[in-house]
């Protein structure tokens, strides 16, 4: 188990830095567009191992990414856990029941849909080069519940939110219950060929300092620690959205390998203020990489130079959006591609 980007995860600062890109597998990729279209929709696609599998390895072939992202979607742990999801053409995920509505009770694990995601890494794996590494995901367990009470995303959160602070007991037991099957789910992936995790937490930026601490941090650390003592040397990537300055207790508390930081974040403010010699990931914004140019260039190389001095994964701020040039992405790749760390 090799190559630039497990070796950076793993704490080595490299000359040149690896690189892959969130939501990589996605919407803005032609192929991907033609396999959708002929497949159906997208948890059909998800569902379909091979077109999973397919879709995944996609954006390597076109552009040699360090890292393969596991083609899937943070809402798989809840439809294991009993609720019903589907994609609705321009309105996104919905699950029912929702849980703003219902008892956690009253939902029935279906843990084997999670066998078809397993299947998948196991594909993928098997078609990657020794230096790429394959990286599964799962969401963490604050934004998994943002989805599971209110049955779909939300501006601000409000319903989660308000339950998170009129009752903490059930609210606390909902996302012991994610915590669980996330920790299950990781494993799961690792033992099928990943080689690294991220945990993506999309709506941690809309809690409160407390809040954050006791269901942003405290759920993260869990399953770190479950997923690190099932399968140490695993790296776990921790991806805590909107959380600015709380980034530093993230960090330390969750106790994370590697941090992923937002583009609202100035980076060489968490690269002098997380703990030293922990893996950074990012982070372009994705607007920028949509709108292309000479100021993506001199973006992309600030945040180069202002992670010289540590251990760096260049990716986005978040996922790169649909309308995104391919040009754009073989412009950033060039500059990423012919940067060398100072000695």
């Amino acid at each position: 188990m090799a190559g630039p980007l497990f070796d950076t995860l793993k704490g080595s600062n490299l000359a040149e830095r690896p690189v892959w890109l969130m939501r990589q597998a996605g919407r803005y990729l032609p192929e991907y567009r033609e396999l959708r279209a002929e497949k159906g929709g997208f948890l059909a696609l998800v569902y379909d191992s091979e077109a999973a599998a397919e879709i995944t390895m996609q954006p390597l072939r076109r552009f040699g990414f360090d890292g393969a992202i596991l083609f899937s979607d943070i809402l798989i742990v809840p439809y294991a856990m009993g609720q019903d999801l589907e994609f609705l053409a321009g309105e996104g995920p919905k699950l029912s029941p929702r849980l703003a509505d219902h008892a956690l009770k009253a939902l029935e694990g279906v843990p084997e849909r999670l066998s078809p995601i397993y299947r998948t890494v196991e594909l993928v794996k098997a078609q990657l080069a020794p230096e790429q590494t394959m990286l599964g995901f799962a969401g963490a367990p604050w934004t998994v519940a943002t989805y599971m009470v209110n049955g779909e995303g939300s501006r601000d959160q409000h319903d989660t939110r308000a339950m998170a602070y009129s009752d903490p007991a059930a609210f606390g037991a909902i996302i012991d219950a994610i915590s669980d099957v996330t920790i299950e789910y990781l494993i799961g992936q690792i033992e099928a060929g990943a080689e690294a995790v991220q945990i993506f937490d999309s709506w941690a930026g809309s809690l409160s300092p407390h809040e954050f601490e006791r269901w942003v941090i405290a759920p993260t650390a869990k399953i770190v620690s479950a997923v690190r003592a099932k399968c140490p040397g695993t790296p776990i990537i921790g991806f805590p959205k909107g959380a600015g300055e709380k980034l530093v207790a993230y960090a330390r508390e969750t106790r994370v390998d590697a941090v992923g930081v937002d583009e609202t974040v100035d980076i060489a403010w968490a690269a002098r203020e997380l703990p030293e010699n922990m893996p950074l990931q990012g982070n372009l914004d994705p607007l920028l990489l949509l709108a292309g140019g000479e100021a993506l260039k001199i973006r992309a190389k600030f945040i180069l130079d202002a992670c010289a001095h540590r251990p760096h994964v260049f990716n986005l701020g978040h996922g790169i959006g649909q309308h995104t040039p391919i040009a754009h992405v073989e412009a950033l790749l060039e500059v990423v591609r012919g940067w060398r760390r100072p000695e």
